[in-house]
């Protein structure tokens, strides 16, 4: 689905259903130099059971029009707005679904609109989520090199049993290559590796959020890797407490939706309702 979004051509997966803005509604939101794609298996399910689905192309990736946006503030403001072009008001029908860099956006979201939000599922998170300085100046000078590092590290294994998205599918070369195809269509903007990687760096508002989100209450929920390179559980302990979170970990690495595709839809089944 298409649409204009604070002056922006922006583009939404529905999970292959007409979008619904009057049923409860689930935003997945990907991570760094990812795009809506990692969300297919689940926006399909969500969308076939009763739910509608939003899976952004955030600003800069993927079908959205650029810039991108460079605060995780900024882009938890323009889920709000999306959902306000999409005519989504009613309070508590909003499920956000957020991966790394994405489950920091669905937080913000959900603390600048708490009343619309029911559920707040973060996958594959940690707070603060530090990036050291030997990958930023990789990201900057070698990104090529950078995108090979994070690639090695999000996955704990070579190959996955037969599953989504298919028997003899290539994790780690389909990966690699959506994130190289992120960032070439970026190209002519800037180097969009080092800014996703950075708005992770920066982000320091998790406690004042936090806050908001826990008042309301919304209903929180950590799915993480236990074998993750990226974001280790350990990591994420800080943010379950602020957020008073239900944690689940699955056997997998940070590319959780790959890796452990059954387990991360039987945890949002779960999460979600």
């Amino acid at each position: 689905m298409n649409m204009n979004v604070l002056g922006r051509e922006t583009y939404a997966y529905t999970g292959g259903k007409p979008f619904d803005a009057a049923l409860p509604c689930v935003v997945f939101i990907h991570g760094a130099l990812h795009d809506h794609s990692v969300w297919t298996l689940l926006a399909r399910h969500f969308a076939h059971h009763g739910r509608s689905v939003l899976a952004v192309d955030l600003p800069g990736h993927g079908r959205s029009a650029g810039p991108a946006l460079d605060s995780v503030e900024a882009l938890g403001d323009w889920i709000n707005a999306l959902l306000d072009v999409a005519g989504v008001s009613a309070d508590g029908a909003v499920s956000l679904v957020g991966h790394s860099m994405g489950s920091l956006i669905a937080l913000e979201a959900a603390a600048r609109r708490p009343a619309r939000v029911g559920r707040l599922a973060m996958v594959g998170t940690a707070w603060p989520m530090k990036v050291s300085d030997a990958l930023l100046s990789t990201a900057r000078e070698r990104p090529r090199d950078a995108m090979a590092m994070v690639n090695a590290f999000s996955h704990s294994t070579t190959a996955s049993k037969p599953a989504y998205p298919g028997p003899g599918a290539w994790l780690h070369g389909g990966n690699l290559a959506l994130m190289e195809r992120m960032q070439d269509g970026y190209a002519a903007s800037g180097n969009l590796f080092e800014h996703d990687f950075l708005v992770c760096d920066r982000y320091q508002g998790a406690p004042e959020a936090a806050a908001k989100v826990t008042a309301t209450p919304v209903q929180c929920h950590l799915i993480l890797g236990a074998k993750d390179a990226m974001t280790p559980p350990k990591a994420a302990k800080q943010l379950a407490e602020l957020l008073r979170a239900q944690v689940q970990t699955l056997p997998a690495g940070h590319s959780l939706m790959t890796e452990a595709p059954e387990g991360i839809l039987n945890a949002l089944k779960a999460a979600l309702g």
